[in-house]
């Protein structure tokens, strides 16, 4: 077995890097859904949604820099291009979404795609022994599931 610099095996962490670079893609999908709901919701929830969609937006923003990061320690080269996101992403487009129970949805089904991805990291991470990958998948799963939660509350659906 070959390690890298960091003392994983460097086949694993190649796998795991390009794991990563596709929940890259869809974080930079949900990032961009997140700026168009922020810029076009309607009504009279405005005020509330519009500050919550841009907190959301901040926080997908660092995390779009952590991940891209973490694929270069692990050796390999994020994914930075419209054609790479597009061609990787599962997370649905959202456009021209104005009203607040269709933005809520958008982010709701938004992040049940990057959970699903993170859950598959996480494994693969585990069995790698990459802990940086790990509890970085960690700390967002546990994060996006308060979110959907809270989401969910907003909508009165069970979650």
């Amino acid at each position: 077995m070959k390690l890298n610099s960091i003392g994983l095996d460097a086949d694993k962490a190649e796998q795991i890097s390009s794991d990563l670079n596709v929940l890259l893609a869809n974080f930079q999908r949900y990032y961009q859904n997140l700026r168009g709901i922020h810029w076009n919701i309607k009504g009279k929830r405005f005020f509330d949604l519009h500050i919550k969609f841009e907190e959301l937006y901040n926080d997908a923003n660092m995390k779009v820099d952590m991940i891209a990061e973490r694929v270069l320690t692990l050796g390999g080269v994020p994914f930075h291009t419209f054609e790479d996101y597009n061609d990787n992403s599962t997370v649905p487009v959202g456009k021209n979404v104005t009203k607040d129970e269709d933005a809520i949805h958008l982010i709701v089904d938004s992040l049940k795609e990057l959970l699903l991805i993170e859950r598959k990291i996480l494994n693969t991470s585990d069995e790698a022994q990459d802990e940086g990958t790990n509890s970085m998948m960690s700390d967002f799963i546990s994060e996006q599931e308060k979110t959907v939660w809270m989401m969910k509350a907003w909508l009165a659906e069970d979650i």
